[in-house]
């Protein structure tokens, strides 16, 4: 068991040396991220390469062992884990956020290691007999975002490593040093070369997407990014796993309770501070109740913490970076001068930091404004009004994305709504929540493939029929 700093130490690179990471809550610098070359990544590629056979060998029975034991590492290791995600990405320890991120990985893990994947009889008919058997794929590239950097990188890893294969995993920018600190932690337990984090830039990233001996892709990400992967990687013929950009639209439908419904509302939109692929981005409220949901918002806003990550009593944070808080200012300012109800925030919060941004509700928009039609991945919400759910469907349905979506109502009414929203997943009376065992995976411009449970194992894995 590592504290903090003893943590912190293991990953970063020696002064004078690496990339500077600082606390986005504060500015300070709190490490030093190592600076890996293409080189350094072809040579973590080929160890992978030679360490996969043996790893696939030991067998389902003794690789789950293996992992269960290095999810008893995470937790081992759970508070210095939280404490430096939450100085790198800028997220509260408590709440839904770095403790609760750290609880997650452990968790996904050991369910990852002991689902069951089982051989399935396709044909005995007494004359042909057909099973149909899932083996490993190989080397699997990891490339992984910066909003929930080791939960999402347990969604990539834990997978693959279970069905045999061994992982190389690239870290955002922005979020190095937890990553390497994860992977560190885990290789406590797990077989040499099984597992690498490689730190670099973006020309390391593009080098794993296109690399001749990785043969799977998984990436979460921008549908932009998604789209150069989906390029780089053609030459090798690399399966792909996309989890790409959302703009999640809720329904809230006449039937709703604005007071009973506000808190998961209001999670739904801006756990880790709005910073999710799958967050309530734009919510549709009919008209008989519009008024009483936006009070009921804002009032859950005003009485929610923000500040340092570190502050124990805060359960929001600052944006992770300049770029992504320039976003939202963008898209916020851009929304007031087209007739947006500033109901809340509205402004940077620059008495508490640099890159701190209020919740921000936003009423009386409408579908065109740039706040509605594309992703802030931040703290505002825009909240339109309608009075037809036929329009609201078609609204929910007008963007080329579709990687979540809500109704909010009764329930028969709400499932009768949400079979005619287009997204991967569609919630009824909350928004964005994700168990290990269901399917999760978007369409349109959101991506492609499934992550989770059994479909999951079977999408880091090469189907093998087993004829006679």
């Amino acid at each position: 068991m590592s504290d903090y700093t003893e943590l912190l130490a293991r990953v970063s690179a020696p002064e004078g040396s690496g990339r500077p990471i600082h606390d986005p809550a504060t500015g300070a610098e709190i490490g030093r991220a190592p600076e890996a070359s293409v080189d350094d990544l072809d040579a973590a590629i080929a160890r992978a390469r030679a360490a996969q056979p043996a790893w696939e060998a030991l067998g389902h029975e003794a690789r789950t062992e293996i992992l269960l034991r290095a999810a008893d590492t995470i937790d081992a290791n759970a508070e210095a884990l939280a404490e430096l995600l939450s100085r790198e990405q800028g997220k509260p320890l408590n709440g839904p956020n770095a403790r609760f991120e750290i609880g997650a990985c452990s968790a996904w893990l050991r369910t990852s290691a002991t689902v069951a994947l089982e051989p399935e009889v396709i044909v005995d008919d007494g004359e042909v007999h057909a099973e149909l058997h899932y083996r490993a794929i190989g080397v699997v590239g990891a490339i992984g975002p910066w909003n929930w950097p080791l939960m999402i990188g347990i969604w990539q890893l834990a997978p693959a490593l279970r069905m045999g294969n061994t992982v190389v995993l690239k870290p955002s920018e922005f979020t190095p040093l937890s990553v390497l600190a994860l992977v560190s932690v885990l290789n406590e337990v797990l077989p040499a070369d099984v597992l690498t984090a490689v730190s670099g830039d973006r020309e390391v990233g593009a080098r794993l997407a296109s690399h001749p001996d990785v043969d799977k892709i998984m990436f979460t990400g921008s549908t932009a990014t998604g789209r150069r992967i989906i390029e780089s990687s053609a030459g090798n013929l690399a399966r792909l796993t996309l989890e790409l950009g959302g703009n999640d639209a809720g329904i809230v439908l006449p039937s709703a309770d604005p007071q009973a419904i506000a808190q998961d509302l209001f999670w739904g939109a801006f756990i880790n501070t709005g910073q999710t692929c799958a967050a309530l981005k734009r919510l549709y409220v009919h008209d008989s109740i519009y008024d009483a949901t936006v009070e009921a918002l804002a009032e859950v806003a005003r009485t929610t913490p923000m500040g340092n990550g570190l502050d124990e009593q805060n359960v929001l944070g600052p944006l992770q970076n300049k770029q992504q808080f320039d976003i939202v200012n963008r898209l916020v300012e851009d929304a007031k001068a087209n007739g947006g109800r500033i109901v809340t925030g509205g402004s940077p919060a620059t008495e508490l930091g640099e890159l701190f941004y209020p919740i921000t509700l936003v009423a009386d928009v409408a579908d065109g404004v740039a706040l509605v039609d594309e992703e802030q991945f931040g703290p505002a919400l825009p909240i339109i009004r309608y009075s037809d759910v036929e329009d609201a469907v078609t609204s929910a349905n007008r963007l080329d994305v579709g990687l979540g979506g809500s109704v909010w109502g009764d329930r028969d009414e709400a499932r009768a709504v949400a079979a005619r929203v287009q997204a991967g997943t569609v919630w009824i009376n909350s928004h964005g929540g994700v168990h290990p065992m269901i399917p999760f995976g978007g369409v349109k411009g959101s991506g492609y493939g499934l992550e989770f449970g059994v479909e999951g194992l079977k999408a880091v894995a090469v189907p093998q029929i087993i004829n006679g």
